[in-house]
């Protein structure tokens, strides 16, 4: 179910209205139980039955590890946990991308003989509700979590639909509190909490899922022929029309899943949940470390907390520790992605990108240099270096070709200056480049203000409908004449 489609709006009025109307408690964590298994059936079908598989396998694997008072015991239940979630991703969606590979190399050795595909449907959200489930047992064999109470409060943890599909990952130390009562300021009961739209709720939430569909409808869907057309065969293109590609591409995939993200976080908020922030800003990154404090915040948090921390934690001061660390981390994140090449190779490049400028930093910077990237000048210096760089990788995200991927790289470093097929470019897609000049101004604006949401919130009723007003004709006026599939969807 798109969000971005009259379906989905129907449903979440109709789950609206029934929370509202239904005040007890038991009934209404049942309904969202059942509406977000709702949610997912109706798009993936029969595959629904995995993530019910994944809610009742972590459940009761959490339960026993937090009850094992023996330590190995405890490693079993974990391994069980760790290895029937990674089974389950692995099966589904890397078993065909491993059969090519054999296949290749048995061409390669002249075996005579091929592997047939199995030709898998990717079940969506598997690599979504996987790695929150995972991180639900990790923690709680870790200690630093007690595991859910019933099945019902960790059912709707892992499925509930405004997340479920494409993210943000949930933590369940968040995510769990939430669902009961509050006694105090620090106290929370084990009674299920009531779930109450309120006014200020309701407000913030349409305004924040306005906003993605502003981005994805008005944006992403209007900027992405002008990719197409660049990216899907670049051979021969100039530099500044792959750079115009590479732009277009980036900001295409920011709107996409940004505003996935908002309309998720804007539906959750509207029935009473917090889900912390998936995107704060990323093209002003001043760093590639800072680029991923900003972007899909939620799974490089993910690979920063139960990959990297663990890989350097007895010897952080090992410039080749650190290094490895990083790059096996962006790698994990890569091929997270997708089963495809090109994933790994965006994911290995920004792990370059991460070691270098970590190891540079640790040991190469001085007083003159900090004092010089503190300044006005050395932040605009800085950002403008990161954007050419995270750019860059979006090159390697998109094109799957190696061919079209190593010549887009090549004209992305090394300028041929010439512009006449540049110019032709531009002339042909007028409104894609005059949208991502809007973007970029937008952008620049909602950095400047802060917290614009929230700003835009607490308008009074008349302003804050009129914004709205505005974003839902400009989404009418420019709209593609069908509902276009989220990107992460493919994820």
């Amino acid at each position: 179910m798109l969000f971005n489609s009259l379906d989905f709006l129907v449903f979440f009025f109709v789950v609206m209205c029934i929370i509202s109307f239904f005040k007890f408690r038991r009934f209404q964590h049942l309904f969202l139980i059942f509406s977000s298994l709702f949610f997912l059936y109706y798009t993936d079908n029969y595959l629904i039955t995995l993530l019910i598989f994944t809610i009742l396998l972590h459940f009761y694997v959490g339960r026993e590890i937090f009850k094992s008072k023996n330590i190995f015991r405890k490693k079993i239940f974990f391994i069980i946990g760790i290895v029937g979630s990674i089974g389950i991703l692995g099966f589904f969606k890397y078993t065909d991308f491993v059969i090519t590979q054999f296949n290749f190399f048995g061409s390669y050795l002249d075996l005579g003989s091929e592997i047939p595909l199995l030709n898998l449907a990717l079940p969506i959200g598997i690599s979504f509700y996987t790695f929150q489930s995972m991180s639900y047992i990790i923690d709680i064999y870790r200690g630093s979590l007690q595991p859910s109470k019933t099945l019902k409060e960790y059912a709707v943890f892992v499925a509930f639909f405004p997340p479920l599909v494409a993210g943000p990952i949930l933590r369940a130390n968040e995510f769990l509190p939430q669902l009961r009562e509050k006694i105090s300021q620090n106290e929370i009961s084990q009674k299920l909490k009531l779930f109450v739209i309120t006014n200020q709720n309701l407000k913030f939430g349409i305004t924040l899922m306005s906003i993605g569909f502003f981005k994805k409808m008005f944006f992403s869907d209007n900027i992405g022929p002008l990719v197409n057309n660049i990216f899907s065969n670049p051979i021969g293109l100039e530099s500044f029309s792959i750079m115009i590609g590479t732009i277009a591409f980036g900001i295409q995939l920011y709107c996409d899943f940004s505003g996935y993200s908002d309309i998720a976080i804007g539906a959750a908020a509207i029935l009473g949940f917090k889900i912390p922030l998936n995107f704060n800003k990323p093209f002003f990154a001043s760093s590639p470390s800072d680029f991923w404090t900003r972007w899909h915040i939620s799974l490089s948090t993910w690979v920063r907390d139960y990959l990297y921390y663990p890989l350097v934690f007895k010897n952080r001061n090992s410039n080749s520790l650190v290094f490895i660390s990083l790059l096996i981390s962006m790698l994990l994140m890569g091929i997270w992605h997708g089963a495809s090449w090109n994933f790994l190779i965006w994911g290995g490049i920004h792990g370059l990108f991460l070691a270098c400028y970590t190891i540079l930093r640790k040991n190469f910077s001085s007083n003159s240099t900090k004092k010089f990237f503190k300044s006005k000048i050395g932040k605009i210096t800085s950002i403008l270096i990161t954007q050419y760089l995270v750019f860059f990788t979006f090159i390697a995200f998109w094109m799957k070709d190696f061919t079209h991927m190593a010549y887009a790289m090549e004209k992305y470093v090394f300028l041929d200056f010439a512009t006449e097929g540049t110019i032709q470019i531009i002339r042909d897609n007028e409104l894609p480049i005059l949208l991502i000049i809007l973007f970029g101004i937008l952008h620049f604006y909602s950095y400047k203000q802060g917290n614009i949401v929230e700003k835009i919130s607490k308008m009074k009723i008349h302003y804050w409908a009129g914004i709205l007003f505005v974003f839902f004709i400009s989404i009418a006026m420019f709209y593609v004449g069908s509902a276009r599939e989220f990107i992460y969807f493919q994820f």
